[in-house]
């Protein structure tokens, strides 16, 4: 279970304490509630107390960042105080700068305000990120720093891995291999007929004209890999479009079967740990503490050789040399966080064609609240009657409000249920399965 921080009376960090301490200390009136995400106290007395080190610990990846911080205790040794999971949105930013290029793309193309392209007149400083990538970083960035205000940091350790994406794709590559791809000697088009034979991988007509169609289409995520693109003739393409293959060919099972295995894990995620593995590291020095970089094999050593399951934040707590002895417990339920950006700056609401239809909300707060805020609803009666505390959904200029219970039933009340407990920051939380 993870400890509660604790901030003094000047608002210096202290060391964490658990939650049955956390109880007393707010019954006793000694303390009072700082901040409830993550929940920290703060002493209305003590204004110093001595502390023991404690390492913040990462494990970065491409969707989800495993959080840890360890302290260094003299009889206990090294114990696990809090742990955390970050859900990243990179995916969603990805997307967004696709639906904001086609909409530029689409104006440029009618007979409106000419926009002029903007990609010859930009500079890519040293280190550049894509966007999607920079978020990743960013949400790191941001934990350190939030961890750093609650609690008495003394140093940073980062796992540093390199996919080998060749060796995904081959294991038993070596040598010259690894300088001869899947097209070697061949254009896309060319390799995938003669793959082929020259017939529709759908429908097997021969002798007619053949499109090179994508397996997953790109609208759902699909990549250009050759692995991913079969031939296919012009009816069996138009009549599949976007629908993925499953649906298309829910009645031909040995066609499916046979498409499938041709098809190749995505290589994004591996790209997007490799392009990142020093930026985080880079991100945390920034605020001065002396970081180690550490390899993700020793990651795996540190864990198999304790017995403790596969896990972001147990594989956080095993980096570096020191994670070979560190004491936590695997049934631990840790924090859950998934980024959830801070609303959008588009003024005018389009449609799929890029048509203004509606526009944004003139009023970002209503009666002081505004969506993201985490609240408590008091519902005095009807179907969904009783307390329920979560992040506002959506506000209305009229005054009612919209949640989602835990349940993600959409429940909407008027403004003078709701009671603020937390500004909205950008995440959501929840808690993650134990491993």
């Amino acid at each position: 279970m993870n400890r509660v921080f604790v901030l003094s009376s000047s608002k210096q960090s202290l060391m964490p304490c658990t939650p049955a301490r956390a109880r007393r200390l707010l019954d006793a009136g000694r303390a009072a509630v700082y901040r409830r995400v993550p929940f920290t106290l703060i002493l209305k007395e003590r204004a110093e107390g001595e502390v023991q080190p404690i390492a913040f610990k990462a494990d970065p990846g491409s969707k989800t960042t495993g959080i840890a911080l360890v302290g260094d205790f003299p009889v206990q040794g090294r114990v696990v105080l809090w742990a955390g999971h970050l859900e990243h949105r990179g995916e969603a930013v990805r997307q967004r700068l696709t639906d904001r290029r086609s909409l530029r793309r689409g104006r440029r193309a009618r007979k409106t305000r000419y926009r002029a392209p903007r990609f010859d007149n930009r500079t890519r400083p040293a280190g550049w990120l894509p966007p999607s990538l920079e978020s990743r970083v960013g949400n790191v960035r941001t934990w350190f720093a939030r961890l750093l205000d609650r609690a008495p940091l003394t140093s940073a350790q980062v796992e540093t891995v390199r996919f080998d994406t060749q060796v995904l794709q081959d294991p038993t590559i070596e040598g010259t291999g690894y300088q001869q791809g899947t097209l070697a000697g061949y254009e896309v088009r060319e390799y995938v007929l003669e793959r082929s034979g020259h017939r529709c991988a759908y429908c097997g007509v021969q002798g007619v004209p053949l499109e090179v169609e994508h397996v997953v289409p790109r609208a759902r995520g699909g990549s250009n890999r050759p692995s991913n693109l079969v031939a296919a003739c012009v009816p069996c393409n138009r009549d599949k479009g976007p629908r993925p293959v499953d649906d298309f060919l829910e009645d031909r099972p040995e066609v499916l079967s046979r498409i499938r295995a041709q098809i190749k894990a995505p290589l994004k995620d591996a790209a997007a740990v490799n392009a990142t593995r020093y930026a985080v590291g880079a991100a945390i020095q920034a605020f001065g503490l002396p970081v180690s970089f550490w390899s993700g094999g020793r990651t795996k050593w540190n864990r198999v050789n304790q017995g403790y399951p596969k896990a972001h934040w147990i594989d956080a707590a095993c980096v570096g040399e020191d994670g070979a002895a560190v004491k936590l417990d695997p049934q631990a339920v840790p924090l859950a966080i998934a980024a959830t950006g801070r609303g959008r700056r588009q003024v005018v609401r389009t449609d799929k064609y890029g048509f203004p239809r509606g526009g944004a909300g003139r009023v970002k707060r209503v009666q002081g609240l505004q969506t993201g805020d985490l609240v408590r609803l008091e519902q005095p009666k009807g179907k969904y009657a009783g307390t329920h505390v979560a992040r506002l959904a959506g506000i209305r200029a009229d005054g009612r409000f919209d949640i989602k219970t835990a349940t993600g039933t959409k429940v909407t009340a008027p403004w003078n249920r709701f009671a603020l407990l937390q500004r909205g920051d950008g995440y959501a939380y929840g808690y993650a399965r134990a491993a």
